[in-house]
């Protein structure tokens, strides 16, 4: 069984006069990152491995999982083939994964994530909001042979405040 856990990142800061792939969290996505990766933590074993988008709120999302996931630097990685927002990208790194990985977890962008996740999964989701998470899982035995999974969990900020 493959288990593929995507996470939206966080909200992110318009403020700050800098390239898209650079926008930081704003304070509410800082919030969100903790109140999420918190409760996530609760409710599932951490993936063996993480991948994150390399652009700055990306990233700095996938630092709250990482820390409370107690995910290892030899883990984490990031790829900027995340920084996608068609899906495509997301997919192909999906369908290229080690077979030897049981469970991934995706830190990246919509509207890639929600695409993938309707691609993926069982249940439609009109859009999976700023530090959403989704547990998909799939009862194969190698990444490129994944369709149609299962929807296991959904954990979005609005739920736990």
């Amino acid at each position: 069984m493959k288990t593929l856990y995507l996470v939206r990142h966080a909200k992110s800061s318009w403020k700050h006069d800098v390239d898209d792939h650079k926008r930081p969290l704003k304070n509410r996505g800082e919030r969100d990152g903790r109140l999420v990766s918190k409760k996530v933590n609760s409710e599932i074993e951490p993936p063996q491995k993480m991948l994150s988008s390399d652009a700055t709120r990306a990233f700095e999302t996938a630092q709250f999982f990482k820390k409370t996931l107690n995910i290892s630097d030899a883990n984490f990685e990031t790829n900027h083939d995340l920084y996608d927002f068609s899906g495509q990208n997301v997919m192909r790194i999906i369908k290229s994964l080690d077979d030897d990985l049981e469970s991934i977890m995706i830190v990246g962008h919509n509207h890639a994530l929600t695409s993938v996740v309707n691609m993926l999964g069982n249940r439609y989701i009109e859009n999976v909001p700023t530090c959403g998470f989704v547990m998909l899982e799939f009862d194969e035995k190698k990444w490129n042979s994944i369709t149609t999974g299962k929807t296991v969990k959904t954990i979005f900020p609005r739920d736990l405040k």
